[in-house]
């Protein structure tokens, strides 16, 4: 049976290389955006070119009903998902926590936690053996920042990731039963564009390898903790960082 994974912020970065190397390894894909329709779009080109199959979904994850309504897009246009990857996130103003507004805090909650929340359950509701599916995989998408904490700049951002770290542990135990798989990477400094140029150099600095990664060296640790070569392996989280504890 085919293979069907959904990536949520999917139109750049770590989000796209997901992707485009699950098409390669045969998987139909849904690329999910909020913004940049057009870099959406042009993905599923690139990848229906080269002979796979892709369709670009929009939806506000934090939102519950515009995730039904993707996940419901793809069981029509390419049949009932199997893989999900929680990747669609923000950062958020850099600012100290006594400066921190609540309402950027609340909205950081809703998509880094909420939106995974979302999307984790209408993909149970598909992959649970317990529900008739046939089992599946999920990988979310957390931070290193996590386990630093990123004070005097990031600490909201931080915290709701490390909430994910904590969902991920729970959702592993409880949804192993049931035929799926729940794992996580923690990139380090990653070339996209939430950091800005500036901070990814001085975070470089402090990584072993000496320099950031690849959003690619991403994508290959998520592709393997959704396929079957890992088929033992649930509640891991993947340190994808250089050799930067």
């Amino acid at each position: 049976m085919d293979e069907v994974a959904i990536v949520t912020g999917a139109s750049r970065g770590i989000g796209a290389a997901t992707a485009r190397l699950l098409a390669a390894r045969g998987y139909g894909v849904c690329v999910n955006y909020r913004t940049e329709p057009e870099q959406a779009r042009a993905l599923c080109a690139e990848i229906e070119s080269a002979g796979g199959r892709a369709v670009a979904v929009y939806a506000d994850v934090s939102q519950a009903d515009e995730v039904a309504r993707m996940f419901a897009a793809v069981d029509g246009e390419l049949g009932t998902v199997t893989a999900l990857v929680n990747n669609a996130a923000m950062l958020g103003p850099s600012t100290r926590v006594a400066d921190l507004n609540p309402a950027d805090l609340e909205r950081l909650l809703e998509v880094n936690v909420m939106g995974v929340v979302h999307c984790t359950q209408q993909a149970l509701r598909r992959m649970s053996t317990a529900n008739g599916g046939r089992g599946g995989a999920i990988v979310n998408v957390s931070s290193g920042a996590a386990y630093v904490g990123e004070p005097g700049t990031a600490v909201h951002y931080a915290t709701t990731k490390g909430a994910l770290n904590s969902f991920t542990i729970g959702l592993a135990q409880e949804a192993m039963a049931e035929g799926v798989r729940v794992n996580a990477v923690s990139p380090g400094p990653i070339r996209t564009a939430m950091p800005s140029a500036d901070a990814l150099e001085r975070a470089a600095h402090l990584v072993p390898a000496g320099r950031a990664g690849e959003p690619v060296e991403v994508a290959e640790a998520i592709v393997w903790l959704l396929s079957p070569e890992a088929s033992f392996v649930s509640c891991a989280n993947i340190r994808v960082a250089g050799g930067k504890p």
